[in-house]
C-alpha cells in the first residue's frame, strides 16, 4: 500500500541520524545516534553498536551528549566525548560489563583526542590562554573578570562562525599518561591546533597548525597551513609541510613513512579543487597522490539529513591505495586512488556519503550514506567483491509511511555551452493535467552541491503541492575546476545566466509546471542570489531569502569570511572599489524589488551577519513592499541544519506559510490567512456558542473574554495563553475573522474539536474514526458546510462525499488525509 502521510515539518522530531561509525578488531561498528529530545527541545546522542551483518544492534552509552567514539587498540574499551555537567571530557566504557568512567578532567574540557598505539596514553585538545594570570583563576573567576571589562581585539578577524567572538584562548595539545595520570603539555604559542594523530610506534604526535614565521604576516589573512610532529618525550616539535597548502584532512601511511592530506594551493581562492597529497613524515615538498581530475575531494553535498562533520582523512589501504570521499555530479562516495593514477569509485548510484571507516584488517569499509529515499544509514562494503550490505534502519519506518517526492534528475546546455546537471521534484498530489507552481532552490556556497538525496526541507515544500526545482549552478564544485572557479569575479553573471536558463529548461521541459507562478527561495550565497534576482527580474511571485547577503559594503567588516569572501567572489574592498561592491549588492536595487519577500535569520550568524537581512528589511518597509522579517536568538548560520529543533520546524512552517499566502496552490484560496492551530481553535471557541464575529473582535482585542464565556463551547480554555501565541506568532487573527483562514497544520485531534465547536459534532455519535487509519466517517454536512471545511483544513485533509442527496446538497462525508498521486 502507497504510503498517505505527507512530510511535514514536525516530522523532523522524528529522524534518527547516524555517524561516526569506527570499527572493532573483531568487526563490531560502535556509531553515534542523533535523535530529537521535544520536550527539552534539544538533540540528544547516544553511542550505540551495530554487528558487522546489521544484527545485535544496541545502546553502548547512556548519556544525553555521547559522540566522537574510539576503539582502544586492543579493543578492550570505547572511549567517547561526553558532556557532563557543563564540560566535555573523555570518558571510557570497558568492554568487560564495567562502568562508564571519566578518563579526563580539563579545566576547559577536551575537543578532540586520539590513543595512543599501545593504548597506554591519550593525546588530546584543549583550549587555554596565554596569559599565566588568567590561567591562575578559577573558571568561575575568570568569567567574573571578563564579564566586568571590555573585550580587546587585535586580530584582524576576532570572530568565527559557530564559535563567535573570540574568547582569547588558544587549542593546544596534551598527552595524558592512563596509568599515572600525568599530564603534559607539548604545544604552546599564539596559535591553534588541530587533529591530533599518533606515529605508528608511539614516539610523536602529529597535528595541523598555522604558524606564521614571518612577523609582519597576519595569520587571519593566510589560508595556508602545516603538518607538525612533535616528539612526546622532549616536546620537541618540527615542521612537515611547507606552507604552500592549505590542508584540511591529513593522515598517517601504516608505516609511518609518509602523510596523506587533502589539501588546495588556493590558486583560485575558495573555488579551488581539493586534491590529494603525501609528504614524507620526515618533511619535504608535497606532492600530488595523482593528476587533476574532475572530482571534488571531500564531501561538499549541501542536506539538512547530516549530522556529521568534515570528511574524514583519507585512509591507506592495503596495496598503497588512497581512500576519500569524491564529490562529483550530484553524488558523494568514497573513491580509491590508486598509484598508478587510476581511480574509481567504490559504490555508485546517487548518495551521499559522509564518512566512512576502514576494518583494521582493511577487508571491509563502513559507510555513513544518505540515498534518495532516506537519511543516513549505515552501510557495510566489501572490498573484496564490492558487495553492498546496509546495517541500520533507523528511519524505515518513518519512512514507510510518508509519501515521498523522488527528484528527478536531468542535464541542460546553457547558451554558453556549458553542461548543468539539475532534478525537478514533482509535488504531491497532484493530478493528470493539473499545473502546480514552481519554486526555485538556490544552494549556498556558492561552491557546494546539491544532491538528489533526501531533503526534509524540500519534501516540505513538494508537500505543500509545489513543483521544487534545484540545480548546480557555474560555481559548484563537482564539475571540474573551471566550473567551480567562473563564478569568481563573475557573480551575478554565469550563475545568474545558469540559474535562469535552469528555469527556462524545467518550464518546456515538464508540462504540469504553471509559467505564471513561480517562486525563489535559497540560503546563504542562495539567500544572496533570491534578493539579486527579485531585484532583476520580475517573473517571480513570491520569495524567501534565509541567512542572506544584501550589501557587500557592511558585510566585508562584519562577516568572518568578510575579506576574504568579498576580494575572492566580487574582487574588490570598500576603499578602493566602492563602485564595484555597492553595484554588486542587492540592496543597491532593492526599489526594483517587488516580489513579496520573507526574510529569515539567526541573530549570532558570524558567517551572514544578521545586519545584512535588517539591511534589506528596512529598505524594503520605507518603500511600502511587502516583506517580513522572522530573526532567531542565539541562532547561527547553521540554523536550518543544526539549529534547535523548535527553530528548524518553525523556519519550514514560515516558508510554507509565505508561500501559500502569496503563491497559492490553489487560485480559490488567495487571501486566506494562514493560523496555528492554538490561535484558530480559539476563534473557532469563541464562534462555538453564536457569539458574533464583531463580539469575537472586541474580546481579542481587549483580552477579556468574560462576556462571552457562559456562550462558548470550551469556557475552561487558556483564552489568554492562545492570545499571546497569536501576538508572538505575529498572526493576523483580525483579518482570519473577517476573510476567512485556513490551518497551517491540524492533527486529528484538531480535526475532531473543530468539528466540535464549529457543527456541534462529537465522536461516536454523529461520525467514527475508522479503524488503524487517520480518517474520519459518517459525517453529515451541508454542500456549504462541507465547503467551508474544505478551504480551513484543506492543507492536511481532504473531503471525500461519499452520499449525497441532490435536492438538499447534504451528503455523508470521509475526511481523509491527502495523499501523493
Amino acid at each position: 500500500m502507497k504510503p498517505e502521510r505527507l512530510v511535514m515539518p514536525d516530522d523532523l522530531y522524528e529522524y534518527r541520524w547516524i555517524s561516526d561509525p569506527v570499527i572493532h578488531t573483531n568487526g563490531t561498528i560502535a556509531y553515534v545516534l542523533k535523535t530529537i529530545d521535544a520536550i527539552k527541545n534539544e538533540y540528544v546522542t547516544q553511542i550505540r553498536a551495530v554487528a558487522p551483518d546489521g544484527g545485535d544492534d544496541r545502546p553502548l552509552t547512556d548519556g544525553g551528549k555521547d559522540m566522537a567514539p574510539a576503539w582502544s587498540p586492543d579493543g578492550s574499551q570505547l572511549a567517547f566525548l561526553r558532556m557532563h555537567e557543563g564540560s566535555r571530557q573523555v570518558w571510557v566504557l570497558p568492554m568487560n560489563d564495567g562502568e562508564c568512567r571519566p578518563l579526563t578532567a580539563v579545566r576547559r574540557g577536551v575537543s578532540a583526542f586520539a590513543w595512543s598505539p599501545d593504548g597506554s596514553r591519550l593525546a588530546y585538545l584543549s583550549a587555554l590562554s596565554l596569559d599565566a594570570g588568567r590561567e591562575a583563576l578559577t573558571l568561575e573567576e575568570d568569567r567574573k573578570r571578563e564579564s566586568q571589562a571590555g573585550k580587546l581585539y587585535t586580530r584582524t578577524v576576532p570572530k568565527a562562525e559557530g564559535s563567535g567572538l573570540w574568547n582569547g584562548l588558544h587549542t593546544h595539545l596534551f598527552v595524558q599518561d592512563l596509568n599515572s595520570g600525568e599530564v603534559v603539555q607539548l604545544t604552546s604559542g599564539a596559535f591553534d591546533v588541530a587533529q591530533p594523530r599518533w606515529s605508528p610506534d608511539g614516539r610523536s604526535v602529529a597535528y595541523l597548525a598555522k604558524q606564521v614565521e614571518d612577523e609582519q604576516a597576519d595569520p587571519d589573512l593566510i589560508a595556508f597551513n602545516d603538518i607538525f610532529v612533535t616528539t612526546v618525550e622532549d616536546g620537541q616539535s618540527r615542521r612537515v609541510t611547507d606552507f604552500t597548502l592549505a590542508i584540511s584532512q591529513f593522515g598517517y601511511s601504516p608505516d609511518g613513512s609518509e602523510f596523506a592530506m587533502i589539501a588546495n594551493d588556493r590558486a583560485y581562492g575558495s573555488g579551488t579543487q581539493n586534491r590529494l597529497y603525501t609528504v614524507p613524515s620526515s618533511g619535504g615538498k608535497p606532492e600530488p597522490f595523482i593528476d587533476e581530475f574532475d572530482v571534488q575531494i571531500g564531501n561538499f553535498v549541501l542536506s539538512d539529513m547530516k549530522a556529521a562533520g568534515p570528511s574524514p582523512a583519507p585512509l591507506y589501504g592495503p596495496n598503497g591505495e588512497l581512500y576519500a570521499i569524491g564529490t562529483l555530479h550530484g553524488s558523494a562516495t568514497v573513491y580509491a586512488f590508486r598509484p598508478d593514477g587510476s581511480y574509481e569509485p567504490l559504490a555508485t548510484g546517487e548518495r551521499d556519503t559522509y564518512q566512512f571507516a576502514l576494518a583494521p584488517d582493511g577487508a571491509f569499509m563502513v559507510t555513513a550514506t544518505a540515498l534518495v529515499n532516506a537519511p543516513g544509514e549505515l552501510f557495510r562494503l566489501n572490498l573484496e567483491s564490492g558487495d553492498e550490505l546496509r546495517l541500520t534502519d533507523k528511519n524505515d519506518e518513518l519512512m514507510g509511511q510518508l509519501a515521498i517526492s523522488t527528484p528527478e534528475s536531468f542535464w541542460f546546455e546553457t547558451a554558453a555551452d556549458i553542461q548543468v546537471q539539475a532534478w525537478m521534484m514533482r509535488p504531491a498530489g497532484l493530478t493528470a493535467g493539473e499545473k502546480a507552481p514552481l519554486i526555485l532552490e538556490i544552494h549556498g556556497g556558492p561552491h557546494a552541491m546539491y544532491s538528489g538525496t533526501y531533503s526534509h526541507e524540500l519534501q516540505c515544500l513538494a508537500a505543500q503541492g509545489y513543483a521544487i526545482l534545484f540545480l548546480n549552478p557555474r560555481g559548484s564544485f563537482g564539475y571540474g575546476q573551471e566550473f567551480a572557479r567562473a563564478v569568481r569575479r563573475d557573480f551575478t553573471g554565469c550563475d545568474y545566466d545558469d540559474l535562469m536558463a535552469g528555469l527556462d529548461e524545467a518550464l518546456s521541459r515538464f508540462d504540469f509546471v504553471d509559467d505564471t507562478r513561480l517562486g525563489v527561495t535559497g540560503g546563504s550565497y542562495g539567500g544572496l542570489m533570491t534578493n539579486w534576482i527579485i531585484a532583476h527580474s520580475d517573473r517571480f511571485q513570491a520569495a524567501v531569502t534565509q541567512r542572506s547577503i544584501s550589501n557587500w559594503m557592511s558585510f566585508y567588516g562584519m562577516s568572518d569570511i568578510g575579506i576574504s569572501y568579498t576580494e575572492g567572489i566580487v574582487g574588490g574592498n570598500p576603499w578602493e572599489n566602492p563602485d564595484l561592491l555597492w553595484r554588486l549588492s542587492p540592496l543597491a536595487h532593492v526599489q526594483q524589488i517587488h516580489t513579496p519577500l520573507l526574510i529569515i535569520h539567526g541573530e549570532q550568524d558570524m558567517r551572514c551577519p544578521v545586519e545584512q537581512a535588517d539591511q534589506l528589511y528596512v529598505a524594503l518597509k520605507r518603500l511600502g513592499r511587502e516583506t517580513a522579517l522572522v530573526r532567531y536568538p542565539a541562532s547561527n548560520h547553521m540554523l536550518l541544519k543544526t539549529g534547535k529543533p523548535s527553530y528548524r520546524t518553525d523556519v519550514l512552517h514560515r516558508v510554507n506559510d509565505w508561500f501559500v499566502r502569496y503563491l497559492p496552490k490553489e487560485v480559490a484560496q488567495v487571501g486566506r490567512v494562514l493560523l496555528s492551530i492554538p490561535v484558530g481553535m480559539l476563534i473557532e471557541n469563541c464562534r462555538s456558542g453564536g457569539v458574533s464575529d464583531e463580539e469575537v473582535i472586541a474580546c481579542l482585542k481587549s483580552g477579556d473574554f468574560s462576556p462571552i464565556l457562559d456562550r462558548v463551547h470550551d469556557p475552561k480554555m487558556d483564552f489568554a495563553e492562545r492570545l499571546n501565541t497569536a501576538k508572538e506568532l505575529d498572526e493576523d487573527w483580525e483579518r482570519a475573522i473577517r476573510e476567512g483562514y485556513s490551518f497551517k497544520f491540524l492533527h486529528i485531534g484538531g480535526l475532531k474539536r473543530l468539528l466540535g465547536f464549529r457543527f456541534g459534532k462529537a465522536e461516536g455519535t454523529d461520525y467514527v474514526q475508522l479503524q488503524d487509519a487517520l480518517a474520519l466517517d459518517g459525517l453529515d454536512l451541508s454542500k456549504p458546510e462541507a465547503d467551508e471545511l474544505e478551504q480551513i483544513i484543506h492543507r492536511q485533509w481532504k473531503l471525500v462525499r461519499t452520499q449525497v442527496d441532490p435536492s438538499s446538497g447534504h451528503g455523508t462525508i470521509r475526511i481523509e488525509l491527502r495523499h501523493q498521486q
